[in-house]
């Protein structure tokens, strides 16, 4: 069959994997935004911070242009360092990686936990009472001498990592949470947003996420000093209103006006879009449960999850053929499904880094795909994909 481009509009018949939803809603303020003149920037940016900040209960929220621009402007506002390093979650899309690697610092990959696939607190824990060690200037990795600098823990697939543990161990050693929330808006930790689990968050508004703009980010926090700088170093470093002066290295990672429309529109669908992914991906594990060799992501107790996309593992011996040969398979009947993320200590990018203990992240990776699980997502069409898979197993 045609090849299945990520991004790209569905072809005819095909199931795609997780597409927009936009409405008349999101035209009508695009409309008025490129009719204001206002392009580059605009009141469509204000209000779109305004309405985030309000969700989450955030006293700051500063719109940029995509999910790694966040991340990097909130390490670099943590004190990251060139030369240091930030312990990460292994599992995960490779851009909290690159962001550390933008500061010219180095990660240091964390393993994930078997049941909800977030980093593993407790492989976290002994990394930190094992590996480290106090000096005056901080603390430093035995193994490589540099100061770690802070910790990135990333939301999977829309659950929230156990943040309660991991800000103990953050306060205990004296490192700031910069918190990944990219694939968790509008999931909880508790009585908590995720989103406001580290002293800096970061969200993303790509074209699959929960709600998008087609790109675009956002950087939350309760500092206003840490707020204030990470607006300056978004638009340039610019020091004077009129003169153009520029008081050392910035960003050109504005958010644009017609973008932050769409992000109003998209808001005010948010609980609509949760409860229809929440109910995709309850759908699939209540049918797909007992086929031999299927099993899902778990939802702690202490967590709602927004389940941003719907995975599901295959474990070979049992369904009768691995994961990637299901993943073609599901491709050649018109369904599309997509791999998970190379294990970030495994990329070709991240050559010469260290990975503390990572044995099931590999494993997750080998073991499952990613299932159409769009918020316009049919009945009949998750029917098929549900009746495809039960009957590959069978055959």
């Amino acid at each position: 069959m045609k090849e299945i481009v990520p991004g790209a509009p569905p072809a005819e018949g095909v199931i795609p994997l997780a597409v927009p939803d936009l409405g008349d809603e999101e035209r009508r303020l695009v409309d008025d935004s490129l009719h204001s003149g206002w392009i580059a920037y605009g009141p469509y940016v204000d209000r779109f911070e305004e309405d985030v900040a309000k969700l989450l209960g955030a006293q700051h929220v500063v719109a940029v242009g995509s999910g790694t621009a966040a991340l990097h402007l909130a390490l670099l506002v943590a004190g990251v360092q060139p030369d240091e390093e930030v312990i990460v979650s292994t599992l995960s899309f490779i851009s909290p990686a690159f962001a550390i690697r933008y500061c010219n610092a180095r990660p240091v990959f964390m393993d994930a936990e078997p049941a909800y696939w977030q980093i593993d607190v407790e492989k976290l824990e002994a990394f930190l009472r094992e590996e480290t060690e106090r000096r005056d200037a901080g603390l430093f990795n035995k193994r490589t001498g540099r100061r770690i600098a802070a910790l990135l823990p990333v939301g999977i697939l829309g659950h929230p990592f156990d943040a309660d543990p991991i800000r103990a161990l953050a306060t205990e050693y004296g490192l700031p949470i910069v918190e990944d929330a990219a694939e968790t808006l509008n999931a909880t930790y508790k009585d908590r947003h995720a989103g406001t689990l580290g002293d800096l968050s970061a969200l993303s508004f790509n074209g699959n996420k929960i709600i998008t703009c087609g790109g675009g980010g956002m950087v939350v926090t309760n500092d206003a000093g840490h707020a204030a700088r990470i607006r300056y170093l978004a638009t340039q470093s610019k020091d004077d209103p009129l003169e153009y002066v520029h008081g050392e290295l910035g960003f050109n990672y504005r958010l644009a006006n017609p973008l932050a429309a769409i992000g109003v529109a998209q808001m005010q669908r948010l609980d609509e879009f949760t409860e229809k992914k929440r109910a995709i991906f309850y759908a699939y594990r209540d049918e797909l449960s007992g086929v031999p060799g299927v099993s899902f992501q778990q939802e702690a107790d202490w967590a709602r999850s927004t389940f941003w996309l719907a995975s599901i593992r295959i474990d070979a011996s049992q369904f009768g053929m691995d994961s990637r040969t299901l993943m073609h398979a599901l491709l050649d009947a018109r369904i599309q499904v997509r791999p998970f993320w190379q294990a970030l200590h495994e990329s070709p990018s991240m050559r010469g880094t260290q990975a503390y203990r990572c044995d099931v992240a590999p494993a997750l990776v080998a073991e499952s795909l990613m299932l159409p699980c769009s918020v316009g997502l049919s009945e009949g069409d998750q029917a098929r994909v549900i009746e495809t898979i039960s009957r590959l197993q069978s055959s």
